[in-house]
């Protein structure tokens, strides 16, 4: 098949305990050297007691709950070497090395577009994807489907979501796409601060390893082709419809 992955945004979630979203704020990040001091904000701030959200005009997006610290990049066309996301979060855990981290969550997304039919990427999933049957003739519509996968690699647990979708197009007219959410879990070591801030690094270091074996996986096993692809687009994304 001719359709090809594109990867869209790379994010980077933190479980911990007893994390304390209201410490995230821009002065935090920059005068504890998370983000440089020349970042500017895309629109203000949120503060609740049960969730802070900090976002950036380079696509880069904070966000601090009890449970867990998200840091989502939208990597527009950026280069691998460009992915800034990965050292944000690294230098997160230096400034607050006290929390009780618990796991890392090495997430990309992307989707690959359907624009030539309109059932194309239901059909992907229900036929390509998934054996025909009986099941699949329940209803007065054709079924819909998604698949949560749980993959086994050497360095850990890749999880994998695919779904149908839209994207909205600049002409108010949508194309169907096919979303591959990636996870990567890695669970940290916290007998000991060094331990935790060693574990997580360890986790974090890779994070390109595992960006390439999500394209590769969704490329060679899915798309059925070799590819290298590294295309990244602006988040557009229309789920509410197909998902």
């Amino acid at each position: 098949m001719s359709q090809t992955l594109i990867t869209q945004e790379f994010g980077i979630i933190i479980a911990a305990k007893n994390h304390k979203p209201t410490i995230l704020n821009p002065d935090f990040l920059k005068y504890s050297g998370i983000v440089p001091t020349e970042w500017e904000l895309a629109r203000q701030p949120i503060y609740t007691q049960s969730v802070s959200q900090v976002a950036f005009t380079n696509g880069i997006v904070i966000i601090a709950e009890p449970t867990r610290v998200m840091f989502i990049e939208a990597i527009e066309n950026k280069a691998v070497e460009e992915i800034a996301v990965a050292a944000i979060a690294k230098k997160y855990v230096e400034a607050l090395p006290n929390v009780e981290y618990e796991a890392v969550g090495i997430n990309p997304r992307g989707y690959v577009a359907f624009e030539k039919e309109q059932d194309a990427a239901r059909l992907f999933i229900t036929e390509t994807l998934l054996s025909a049957g009986t099941w699949q003739e329940v209803g007065t519509a054709p079924v819909r489907a998604t698949l949560n996968l749980a993959y086994t690699l050497e360095r850990g647990l890749f999880y994998l979501s695919v779904n149908e979708a839209a994207l909205r197009n600049p002409d108010e007219t949508s194309t169907p796409i096919v979303l591959f959410s990636g996870s990567f879990s890695y669970e940290v070591k916290s007998e000991t601060v060094l331990e935790r801030k060693s574990s997580i690094h360890l986790a974090l270091d890779n994070w390109q390893v595992d960006l390439s074996a999500y394209q590769e996986i969704i490329s060679n096993k899915f798309l059925g082709k070799t590819s290298e692809d590294r295309t990244v687009v602006q988040n557009v994304f229309a789920t509410s419809a197909a998902v």
